[in-house]
């Protein structure tokens, strides 16, 4: 194994002789890939970032933009997932940045993951009030006020978290099987009665009012695919599982996406389709479809699966977020964190303590969003989304940089000229135009929301998240080489590089 600035590899037991570890073969291939899946919420992406792609962005050529996004991703996933089969770390981007461009590198990026996946969850909260409290409304007559919904999903993610991630995945698999079933009877009826390909044709995806909106969308859809690497400390026997879990989840959401919202295309008619995702209720997209050739009550029933899709969403990034609070306290990035935020559940082998933090996290940003009046949907789910969304493109652009220095450095073995040296240098460079694409559709995406503070400052936020992290790992290279050592290395000697 190569250490990286002449430091010597981490113990593999805390100071105090006890390890804080994560339940062990708690998930399966299937287990990691809903959980994966879950963080791209199918049935949210579709509803929710569709009908924009169509309207302002490349008009019928969305499932183009799709097809292109997943083979980016692909690309992106090859070099990630060669890295994965030497490395199983908790920290995912954290541990494998650590290793291949220096601990300085990989806790800057350690500090921007776990930032983009803490704003995330309340992002997905705000979306999840606004279906809910619209769907009571039209479907019950009630009008419960968002904040109620929002507390209640606080509720069930701080609890799914505590009882560990078996306990997730059985509910994420029946709120996804719910979902991703009535979106694919909508698009498999579709099919059946004809169809035509120009919204696949990848020309069409550099079309349209935006394609750079269009494109930014599309690749937004996918975000959390990556997580498959943090749940490596409890799948069982993460070198093959979290490899073809990561690959499974890119390319099945990937088929997926390009051909629910393809479908929802056709079954309105090009030119409608586009009229739909204009209208004063975008959902018509494929509320329409689904009406015609499914039913009404399958209308109905998706309204409710765009809530739990949300929650299933969610859930998820409560998830990613306290497993990244978990790494860096474990790693006892501050010393205090360490018998904090870096213990488990001595029952059910969770990172309890990191999960309940995260809740506060996420309580306060919904607190401060609902005290100035900003509506969940247009300004706590974009605002956030577009906050978390910058900040994890920035990492995976830097871990395909990591991947290539690894791979040259070390396991000679594993070299390729495609694995470990093309696909991360085109994804990295792929990763960074699609930074570029955000950073100049910031304030479109935005919408009403395009001259908020938040949308202005983020930008800063993420600049300043990641010197941070660069600071602190300088200082404590200087002041604190034996807790510098640790930074990107587990503590468990199945969890180290090999």
């Amino acid at each position: 194994m190569a250490v990286d600035e002449g430091v010597a590899p981490a113990a593999n037991v805390s100071e105090d002789g006890a390890v804080h570890r994560l339940k062990p073969n708690a998930i399966g291939l299937l287990g990691v890939v809903f959980m994966a899946v879950a963080t791209a919420a199918p049935i949210t992406a579709m509803t929710g970032n569709v009908p924009f792609m169509v309207s302002s962005g490349n008009g019928i050529g969305a499932p183009a933009s799709y097809l292109v996004a997943m083979v980016v991703l692909a690309i992106f996933s090859v070099g990630f997932t060669s890295m994965a089969k030497h490395i199983t770390s908790t920290g995912a981007f954290y541990g494998f940045i650590s290793y291949g461009l220096g601990r300085t590198a990989g806790l800057a990026s350690g500090l921007l993951a776990t930032f983009a996946y803490a704003v995330f969850e309340p992002a997905l909260i705000g979306i999840f009030s606004t279906f809910a409290t619209g769907t009571f409304k039209d479907q019950t007559g009630l009008d419960i006020p968002w904040w109620v919904f929002a507390l209640v999903m606080l509720a069930v993610n701080a609890t799914g978290t505590w009882f560990g991630v078996s306990v997730a995945e059985k509910l994420l698999v029946v709120l996804l099987g719910t979902e991703v079933t009535v979106l694919a009877a909508m698009a498999i009826s579709v099919a059946l009665h004809g169809f035509t390909f120009g919204p696949v044709n990848p020309v069409n995806a550099f079309k349209g009012t935006s394609a750079g909106l269009g494109l930014f969308f599309a690749f937004w859809s996918w975000v959390g695919f990556e997580s498959t690497a943090m749940y490596g400390e409890e799948s069982r026997d993460p070198k093959k599982i979290i490899p073809k879990a990561t690959m499974i989840s890119v390319l099945g959401v990937g088929v997926f996406y390009v051909f629910v919202s393809w479908m929802a295309i056709i079954g309105n008619g090009e030119t409608e389709a586009v009229a739909a995702a204009s209208s004063a209720n975008p959902l018509a997209l494929f509320f329409n479809p689904t009406e015609h050739y499914v039913g009404h009550w399958a209308v109905d029933l998706m309204q409710w699966l765009m809530i739990t899709g949300s929650l299933a969403c969610g859930m998820a990034f409560h998830n990613c977020a306290s497993r990244y609070m978990y790494a860096l306290g474990r790693e006892g990035v501050l010393p205090s964190l360490k018998n904090t935020i870096g213990r488990t559940h001595a029952k059910h082998g969770s990172p309890h303590i990191a999960g309940l933090v995260q809740t506060v996290v996420s309580a306060v940003l919904i607190v401060a969003f609902w005290l100035t009046s900003k509506d969940p949907a247009n300004a706590l789910y974009v605002l956030l989304a577009i906050l978390g969304t910058m900040a994890i493109l920035v990492v995976q652009a830097v871990c395909s940089f990591a991947v290539l220095a690894y791979f040259r450095k070390n396991h000679p073995e594993s070299r390729h000229w495609f694995r470990t040296f093309t696909a991360p240098l085109v994804g990295g460079l792929a990763m960074l135009a699609v930074v570029v694409l955000l950073v100049s559709n910031m304030s479109v995406a935005a919408g009403a929301e395009s001259d908020s503070l938040v949308l202005k400052a983020t930008p800063w936020l993420v600049g300043l998240v990641a010197a941070t992290g660069i600071g602190y790992a300088q200082y404590l290279k200087r002041r604190a080489p034996e807790r510098y050592a640790l930074l990107g290395r587990t503590v468990l000697e199945e969890t180290k590089e090999r």
